[in-house]
């Protein structure tokens, strides 16, 4: 485990209410710091199935056409979990 000393300056409410409730020790902030990287990490993979769906101005988009992207994705995932176990 990496030890980081972080000095953050927040406004005084802000701050009060962070420590009243707990949100400035390290476990909160290292949970904290987790949630947003899976956030991130699931906008890293919606992007790129964003791109590649048709562009709007093409047509709407058919419920098949949505769920044939879903299974796509679930096919890749799964084999990608199948390829590190």
């Amino acid at each position: 485990m990496v030890s980081l000393d972080i000095t953050i300056t927040l406004p005084d409410e802000l701050a009060i209410e962070a420590q009243a409730r707990g949100l400035l020790t390290s476990e909160s902030l290292q949970q904290l710091i987790d949630a947003e990287l899976a956030r991130q990490r699931k906008v890293d993979v919606l992007f790129p199935l964003l791109e590649r769906l048709p562009d709007a101005d093409k047509g709407d988009l058919a419920e098949a056409d949505v769920a044939d992207e879903i299974r796509t994705y679930r096919a890749e995932k799964r084999a990608a979990r199948e390829g590190h176990r």
